[in-house]
């Protein structure tokens, strides 16, 4: 999600997703589902501005998350669903 001017929320698309990193020659390995995806709005809404200055950088992101070596297949829904547990909404 994106924190627009801190009232407002966007989520970044797929298709857009799919856009920047093709934008920046970016080709993710381990690409399942919308992993990458989730990867993306994670990283907007938490890093960007601070750690995260530019889009191409947020792309640098997205692949070494879903990339990452020491990671694991679908890494990005493991993280999504424990934020859920964590936040106290749990999916059924």
């Amino acid at each position: 999600m994106y924190k627009d001017d801190k009232s407002e929320i966007k989520t970044l698309s797929k298709d857009f997703v799919d856009e920047l990193l093709k934008r920046h020659n970016i080709k993710l390995e381990n690409k399942f589902g919308y992993d990458y995806v989730f990867a993306a709005n994670m990283c907007i809404a938490d890093y960007m501005g601070s750690s995260i200055e530019d889009e191409k950088h947020l792309a640098l992101f997205v692949k070494d998350y879903v990339d990452d070596p020491d990671g694991y297949p679908e890494l990005p829904f493991t993280r999504f669903y424990a934020d859920c547990i964590g936040s106290g909404h749990p999916i059924n």
